[in-house]
């Protein structure tokens, strides 16, 4: 699996020039303040799902590459829910890429005015994370009651999935502990904290050196979608959303494991 690559920033050359012109963006959760008519200031800050770390910040990097005018903000990965929970109470950001269509429900009804559209851009699937080699011998949902396990908390996308999996399976076993994005349960398994995690396969595949996927026999049942949008009428934002859907920014996501878009 590749490395991650951190979120690209313009060099400080080009950084010091525009600041000189005076050039200014505001910070507030309506406006859209990261491009100006004269292009000569422009930030782009996303907000993404923790599951979609990797990949983002190859899109970010390719999206620097084509815009070396653009300064290109760290991006902002955690909990679906927390995300929104930020942007609601005024946090700014151009994108919002979430790991469930529900939580994007939540961020479009946050702001009725702004008429937003999202767009679904990839799928992913949950599995049971187990260390390398497996050593505590994990095969299905029913060996977690002999085990310690850990899932995300029902209000992110995560934890709503393993839910709706222990569900669909019958699985009545009790987490330790419910944590507050995919990324952090993952870690308490490969810390050794925990013996087990329900994940999103793609987190098991960006951490193969340290983790295993055994998948549940319900699990292709229970797909999450990913959808995306430009906030409060972002150009640059928009442009970010347009590379994600197209081909190339499909390839990347498939690179780390994401399925496409559900047709619908």
């Amino acid at each position: 699996m590749s490395t991650r690559r951190p979120a690209v920033l313009v060099a400080a050359a080009l950084l010091a020039l525009t600041a000189a012109c005076g050039a200014g963006a505001s910070g507030g959760p309506g406006a859209a303040d990261s491009a100006t008519d004269s292009g000569t200031d422009q930030t782009l800050t996303v907000f993404a799902a923790a599951s979609l770390a990797e990949p983002m910040d190859d899109l970010l990097a390719m999206f620097a590459e084509d815009h070396p005018e653009v300064s290109i903000q760290p991006a902002v990965y955690d909990g679906s829910s927390t995300l929104v929970t930020q942007l609601s109470e005024g946090a700014h950001a151009d994108v919002l890429a979430t790991a469930n269509t529900a939580t994007m429900d939540d961020l479009v009804a946050a702001f009725p005015d702004q008429d937003y559209q999202p767009a679904l851009f990839a799928t992913n699937t949950l599995v049971i994370a187990v260390p390398k080699g497996n050593p505590s011998g994990i095969t299905s949902l029913a060996d977690l009651n002999e085990a310690t396990f850990v899932t995300c908390a029902p209000e992110v996308p995560c934890g709503a999935a393993a839910t709706e999996l222990f569900d669909l399976a019958g699985f009545e076993g009790e987490p330790v502990s419910m944590e507050q994005n995919v990324t952090a349960a993952a870690e308490r398994v490969a810390s050794g904290e925990v013996d087990a995690a329900l994940v999103y396969a793609t987190d098991v595949a960006s951490r193969a050196e340290e983790l295993e996927p055994v998948v549940p026999d319900a699990a292709a049942q229970v797909v999450s979608s990913y959808p995306i949008v430009a906030l409060h009428g972002s150009g640059l934002g928009q442009e970010l959303v347009d590379l994600v859907l197209s081909e190339a920014g499909m390839h990347v996501l498939a690179g780390y494991g994401f399925g496409p878009p559900e047709a619908g």
